[in-house]
C-alpha cells in the first residue's frame, strides 16, 4: 500500500471509528440482505460481533505501516473462520457490506482514493484469509 492510500485509510478510518456501532449494525443488515446465507454463520449477538469487526479493522489500520502483520493476523482469522464455516466466496459478499458500508458512514467523504484504497485493504485482510483457509484443506489423492 502506498503512503497516501494508508493516510486515507487511517483518516476514514478515524470517522468510522467515531460511529463505529452504528457501522457495524448497517454492516451487518447490508451483509444478510446480500446473502441471507450467512446470517447462521454468527452464533453470538450481532452488537457483540460488530465490537470484534470494528476491532479487527482496527488492527488492520493500525499494523498497515508493518502488512506482515496484518497477514500474521488475518491468517489466524482465515483459519478461525473456516471453522465457522466460512467459505472463499464469502469474502467478495463481506467486501461489498464493507464498501457499502463505508460509503454509508463516510459520506461525501467517500472519494474515489478512499475506496481505492479501503479496496486495497481488503484485498490483503481477504488474501490473507483465503490462504491460510485454503492451507487448511485436505489435499486430494491422486488416483
Amino acid at each position: 500500500m502506498t503512503p497516501s492510500q494508508i493516510q486515507y485509510l487511517e483518516t476514514s478510518f478515524t470517522r468510522v471509528a467515531a460511529i463505529k456501532d452504528q457501522a457495524a449494525a448497517l454492516f451487518y443488515a447490508r451483509l444478510f440482505e446480500l446473502d441471507p446465507s450467512l446470517r447462521p454463520l454468527f452464533k453470538s449477538e450481532i452488537a457483540a460481533q460488530g465490537q470484534k469487526l470494528m476491532a479487527a479493522i482496527g488492527m488492520v489500520i493500525a499494523n498497515l505501516r508493518h502488512p506482515e502483520r496484518v497477514v500474521a493476523a488475518c491468517r489466524e482469522l482465515g483459519r478461525r473462520h473456516t471453522g465457522y464455516g466460512v467459505k472463499a466466496h464469502h469474502y467478495d459478499t463481506v467486501g461489498a457490506a464493507l464498501l457499502w458500508t463505508l460509503e454509508r458512514g463516510l459520506g461525501s467523504e467517500f472519494s474515489v482514493e478512499v475506496r481505492d484504497a479501503w479496496t486495497q485493504a481488503y484485498g490483503l485482510v481477504s488474501g490473507a484469509m483465503i490462504s491460510a483457509a485454503n492451507d487448511m484443506e485436505p489435499l486430494a489423492v491422486a488416483s
